[in-house]
């Protein structure tokens, strides 16, 4: 599938289909004509150019999306995007998370969490032809291998000039490949955080829900050398100054306006087959819900709340609740919707115009019946690896073993080691090291894992893994009392809880690890031969995917632009923009969810008990009427978050969300309940983002958090 066929089908369809597709920036130049008739009044041809305004004040925070907003590097996202690095600065003393933080000057500003990064995209660049050179009669894990080098060789060429990290992306299945140049910051700071009542108004309760009332908003503040280089913090550091910046718009916006969201949304499933939906909802989703769940609730009993373990495992309670009530969601709208209908109609259509053309039918006609067949083989563990998927929340179970993989990988040259073993990892492995100490607690996860083996242990005998069953003593079934014997030995007896000693594992041979009587080295060890075997069979069924779905994500394209349909890829956490209006919708037969909420909604929601526990001044302000510069006529108050069309989905967290001038007039956060199961397909009657209103980040900056020296540095826009 050559670029210009994707190109022509965006031209021929967007006009009917705007405000569905994450589109890629390149893209858009296509549709300025439509762009400009819903409000854009920016060139569409600047948003394809990613040096210059707006797109690069729009950056990645590896999970969230973020953007500049001064000419000093201060960053805004979301407050549940910065909520690992506040828990880190927090303790049962000093509890940012729930009393919020503040710096009135550089000094005072927060190392970020050990890892933080910001990364800003500077080049995307088609590679396809040389990802795929020379693999054309390769298949299996030989062609995985095959384009997993071409990957790294020019991923080591991109990462040559200093400061950059780069990635090939794959799209359409691996129809095409781009590589994608990012400037690195690696010293970022907390600088503003608001309230946890603020910033995590209504909790759990309130997520994917509408009305919302929550401020969710913190500031980081990106730094660099004095030469203007990206650098690893120091106190000598000064504040990177971007070539552009976001303005602030104190306007806002109002019913029916143009808006989009330049982001980094992470992944949907809309070109998917019947095949892999069926299993996704029925199955995987259910399982998953239930584990995440009942890990929560391990979680909390073991944590009482306001203890420094709870602290430490708060990010990671926020995690599991977020994605536990987006299953349920995924689950509950699926048995209402006909969405395996639809996906088994799109494939009976899809199957007959392939079947018109004897050209088409020599190409297409076994790519469905290939994915489906290896979609099928690859669901044959699901169970047994759900299980020992959520194993990855054991700190000790995982470092151990990547320490050990570690240790192997660095017998190689560096461009034969595993993706995330090579020199360019190692900043990020030893980060990734250091931040245990802010996320485990013993008594915690010791509780968790010993919930997941007995789950294990109740397999088939055909199903579990004799390397770990005779490492857990599982081997004639399960004995609990032993097994939480073991249990405790291991986390008793194990020195990796302590951080130089961890760190001192990464220059370790294997030769040491086989020696040693740490019981997490020795699993790590005991497991290795099983593990790199499974990675292996992993490998060759990726390899054959990597052949199978490009064909057939090839003959959609192609079916989607001869039915006058867009052509978008499914996100995959590279930088997208999506277009749409400020719009309510129906939730129900008979009732209409309005776009904004206000300050008052605040105040009628409001318990004093968390999580609709609003601060007392806040309260008082908004009886008081203390709307200032921000008030809304349209609706009597100051706008708290509005609904959008546009078409987002995890990952677009802390995108800015822009008017026609590409001004921010908010931050996109979240969805409603009804538009989740958007993810594997867009519906444009519920299909709603929630943004917090630009009116209300600053009405609480100025008003209860007295953010002035924010407020002065930000181009706010009146």
């Amino acid at each position: 599938m050559k670029k210009w066929l994707i190109a022509a089908a965006v031209a021929a369809s967007f006009g009917a289909h705007a405000d569905e597709g994450m589109w890629q920036p390149y893209q858009l130049p296509s549709m300025a004509a439509e762009l400009k008739a819903k409000g854009l009044e920016i060139d569409a041809k600047s948003i394809s150019k990613l040096t210059e305004f707006p797109m690069n004040a729009v950056v990645s925070l590896g999970g969230c999306s973020a953007s500049f907003v001064s000419p000093k590097g201060l960053v805004v996202t979301n407050h549940h995007c910065a909520y690992g690095s506040i828990a880190y600065n927090s303790t049962a003393e000093n509890n940012r998370l729930k009393d919020g933080f503040l710096a009135k000057k550089y000094s005072e500003e927060l190392p970020a969490s050990p890892g933080s990064r910001i990364y800003v995209t500077e080049k995307v660049t088609n590679v396809t032809d040389q990802v795929k050179a020379g693999l054309d009669g390769v298949t299996g894990d030989a062609f995985y291998k095959g384009i997993e080098n071409h990957r790294k060789e020019l991923v080591a060429e991109c990462e040559k000039e200093d400061g950059y990290r780069c990635s090939v992306y794959s799209f359409h299945g691996g129809l095409e490949y781009y590589l994608i140049k990012q400037m690195q910051i690696r010293d970022v700071r907390l600088v503003y955080n608001p309230a946890g009542s603020i910033g995590k108004y209504g909790g759990d309760i309130d997520n994917w829900m509408w009305p919302r009332h929550t401020g969710d908003f913190s500031f980081y503040r990106a730094y660099v050398g004095k030469n203007g280089k990206p650098a690893d913090y120091s106190k000598d550091n000064v504040p990177y100054e971007p070539k552009s910046f976001l303005k602030v718009s104190a306007k806002g916006v109002k019913e029916g306006d143009f808006v989009m969201v330049a982001g980094y949304p992470g992944r949907t499933n809309r070109y998917r087959t019947s095949v892999e939906v069926e299993n996704q909802f029925e199955w995987t989703y259910p399982h998953s819900k239930a584990l995440r769940e009942d890990i929560i609730n391990i979680i909390k009993k073991a944590a009482p709340e306001g203890s420094d373990d709870r602290i430490k495992y708060e990010s990671t309670l926020a995690g599991l609740a977020n994605y536990a009530k987006n299953y349920g969601s995924m689950i509950e709208f699926y048995a209402k919707s006909p969405l395996l209908a639809d996906r088994k109609a799109r494939e009976a259509k899809l199957t007959a115009w392939i079947a018109q053309d004897s050209a088409r039918q020599a190409k297409y006609g076994a790519a469905l019946t290939n994915l489906d067949r290896l979609v099928t083989q690859a669901q044959q563990h699901k169970e047994r690896n759900l299980i020992l998927g959520y194993l990855g929340y054991s700190r000790m179970l995982s470092t151990a073993t990547r320490l050990y993989r570690l240790a192997h990988e660095k017998q190689l040259p560096d461009m034969q080691r595993e993706s995330g073993y090579q020199n360019r990892d190692m900043t990020r492995f030893t980060q990734g090291l250091q931040r245990i100490d802010r996320s485990y607690a013993p008594k915690v996860e010791k509780a968790i894992v010993f919930d997941l083996l007995q789950r294990y242990a109740k397999l088939p005998k055909s199903e579990r893994l004799d390397a770990f069953d005779q490492f857990f003593g599982l081997e004639n079934g399960l004995n609990k009392a032993k097994l939480k014997q073991r249990l405790d030995s291991m986390y008793a007896d194990t020195t990796l809880a302590n951080s130089k000693t961890r760190l001192g594992w990464m220059k370790k041979s294997v030769a040491d690890f086989k020696a040693s009587d740490d019981p997490f080295i020795q699993y790590a060890v005991a497991m290795y031969d099983t593990n790199m075997k499974r990675e292996q069979e992993s490998k060759q069924r990726a390899g054959d995917f990597m052949k199978a779905r490009p064909l057939y994500m090839e003959a959609i394209i192609a079916y989607n632009r001869s039915q006058g349909k867009p052509v978008y890829a499914d996100a995959n956490s590279s930088l997208r923009v999506t277009v749409g209006h400020v719009q309510g919708y129906y939730p129900q037969d008979g009732l209409y969810a309005v776009p904004f909420t206000t300050l008052e909604g605040i105040e009628h929601k409001d318990t004093g008990k968390e999580p609709f526990d609003a601060p007392k001044k806040q309260l008082e302000l908004i009886k008081q009427q203390k709307y200032g510069e921000y008030y809304m006529p349209e609706i009597g108050s100051v706008p708290v978050n509005f609904l959008s069309t546009l078409d987002t989905t995890g990952g677009n967290s802390g995108s800015p969300t822009l008017n026609g001038k590409a001004e921010l007039v908010g931050l996109l956060f979240d969805g409603v309940y009804e538009s989740i199961i958007g993810d594997w397909g867009y519906d444009p009657q519920t299909n709603r983002s929630i943004q917090v209103d630009s009116r209300y980040m600053l009405w609480v900056m100025k008003y209860l958090d007295g953010a002035d020296n924010l407020l002065e540095e930000m181009d706010i826009v009146k």
